[in-house]
């Protein structure tokens, strides 16, 4: 393994850096604020702040960076003028923690967001030559939003094959049924398409035995007759604005069969594709803003004085400073395993070190923002520092990536898959 950067990966992660720096870090505190401030219905409405920022950014060439190499055509034949880099996952994972540094913002403004980033790379990866030219194309130049819809109210979630609703094929064309929630990014004033899944047929009909063929991804408009947005949810008291989560129904929606991606019973075998690079970016970010918490805990603690000294020298708090420092250093080295074993063999290669992170980063994330919060006292808790909202970020996290109780699951059953294959 060599996790040192590849040239062009080192020039991106300085150009990246400056930008966060100098453009970003300085307006941060008063966009958030500004947000906070707002009446209701105007939170939804994109700030002017994040055009300027943007448009900068696709200047300098900051645009798209997620993009994945490729192995079979030029880069610049893949891409065009959209941005991109061409960079693997490890080369592309310092990249995702300097933008975690400013949680939100700097994700949006490299066009390197969630949802928008695995949409698509789904459509770069599954996508028709037509599916590509009417989405991708908008998403990669960043006038339109996107939102995926998997998670269900009324089933758990957890597992998958659980889901009920449903995208059977009639002719020419695909109705879609039932009700998501959760669906990031539906909230933006710009959310154009959903990504759907559902089941093939309804519930107890399917003729496939593999309950993993049982499932079909389709392109939803968001505008298409029956598809409704029934309410936007909060995550701990927080919208996520302007992109949020939502609860759409799907009632007799009808799309053209040309809108499923790959083919009918294929949505795992998507998803999958869809998941691996999707978490080293979550997990790299996720780096980032624990960084910048402990940067924070020290600050605090070293211009703050209680019983005579300085807080950071208070009690345990050197103590939780070196476990902050040990803790984020070996996540960092479990991501760029993880990443590594990406490139080298793609997602089945590395489904035990994805699931790894999925459960070591956001834990280990949402430890160090809490030590941070704490000595921040009631401030930590405040809009006037970007803790709780990190902190937020890492919790849901735990659920949004899948709860940590599966992905222990997966890791445990391939360590004992392993050993008792040896002793057969």
């Amino acid at each position: 393994m060599d996790f040192a950067p590849s040239p062009r990966a080192a020039e991106l992660a300085a150009l990246v850096g400056a930008f966060v720096t100098d453009r970003i870090e300085p307006i941060q505190e008063q966009y958030h604020r500004d947000v906070a401030e707002r009446s209701a219905g105007d939170a939804w409405q994109e700030s002017p702040i994040l055009g300027q920022l943007r448009a900068a950014a696709r200047e300098q060439g900051l645009w798209n960076l997620f993009l994945p190499a490729s192995h079979d055509r030029p880069y610049a034949e893949q891409f065009g003028t959209h941005g991109g880099a061409g960079l693997s996952n490890t080369d592309y994972a310092p990249l995702a923690e300097i933008m975690g540094r400013a949680t939100f913002l700097a994700p949006y403004v490299f066009n390197s967001h969630a949802p928008d980033t695995g949409n698509m790379e789904v459509l770069l990866k599954y996508g028709t030559p037509a599916q590509k030219e009417e989405w991708l194309e908008p998403l990669l130049d960043g006038r339109i939003r996107s939102a995926f819809a998997m998670t269900e109210p009324g089933v758990a979630s957890s597992d998958a094959t659980n889901m009920a609703a449903t995208a059977v094929v009639d002719g020419d064309e695909v109705v879609i049924n039932g009700t998501k929630w959760f669906s990031t990014g539906v909230g933006h004033p710009d959310c154009r398409v959903l990504v759907f899944m559902g089941l093939r047929t309804p519930p107890g009909e399917s003729p496939e035995t593999d309950r993993h063929r049982r499932h079909t991804m389709v392109l939803v408009p968001l505008d298409t007759p029956g598809v409704k947005v029934e309410r936007l949810l909060s995550t701990m008291n927080v919208y996520d604005e302007p992109v949020g989560h939502g609860e759409v129904s799907f009632t007799d929606v009808r799309v053209p069969a040309s809108n499923i991606l790959l083919g009918e019973g294929r949505a795992f075998e998507i998803a999958q594709g869809r998941l691996g690079p999707g978490r080293i970016h979550h997990c790299m970010r996720l780096i980032g803003q624990a960084e910048i918490a402990l940067e924070l805990m020290i600050r605090r603690g070293l211009s703050r004085t209680a019983f005579g000294k300085p807080l950071i020298k208070l009690g345990g708090n050197p103590e939780r400073v070196a476990e902050a420092r040990i803790a984020i250093d070996q996540a960092r080295l479990l991501v760029l395993n993880a990443a590594w074993k990406l490139d080298e063999g793609g997602p089945l290669h590395a489904i035990s070190e994805v699931s790894q992170i999925k459960v070591a980063v956001p834990n280990m994330a949402q430890q160090v923002i809490d030590m941070a919060m704490q000595i921040h006292g009631g401030a930590g808790l405040s809009q006037d520092f970007p803790l709780a909202a990190m902190w937020t970020n890492a919790r849901a996290l735990r659920l949004a990536d899948g709860p940590d109780e599966v992905h222990r699951g997966v890791v445990a059953r391939l360590e004992i898959g392993r050993i008792a294959a040896e002793q057969r």
